[in-house]
């Protein structure tokens, strides 16, 4: 069973900076793609930025040029690095990691709150 944890979220100004990161652990297999969805209140969850074990990415139009995923494989943790934070980016912010073992299972994090608020 994966698990994993997040931690980085919080309450910031607008045009602000917020990193969040997301430790996965417990894997009998291999972690393949990572990434981050949100999710504001009352809409649906909505991917933000993926990475695949080869550094390849893939950004939500809304936050390309602003945030930047990465992640390292040794410690199994994806980042996102959030610049020029606007309110609309308020949401909880959701990780997964993709398991290969035989198939392909996704786990998601429990989420972290991000508040862009002056």
């Amino acid at each position: 069973q994966v698990q994993l944890v997040e931690s980085g979220g919080g309450l910031v100004q607008p045009g602000g900076s917020l990193r969040l990161s997301c430790a996965a652990s417990g894997s009998a297999g291999s972690i393949a793609a990572m990434g981050w969805y949100r999710q504001a209140p009352g809409k649906q969850r909505d991917l933000v930025a993926t990475v695949t074990p080869g550094g390849s990415t893939n950004y939500a139009n809304s936050v390309k040029g602003r945030f930047t995923i990465s992640r390292d494989n040794a410690k199994n943790t994806v980042y996102l690095q959030m610049s020029s934070l606007n309110p609309e980016d308020t949401a909880e912010y959701y990780c997964y990691a993709d398991e290969l073992r035989g198939g392909v299972r996704r786990y998601w994090g429990q989420g972290t709150q991000v508040t862009v608020s002056s």
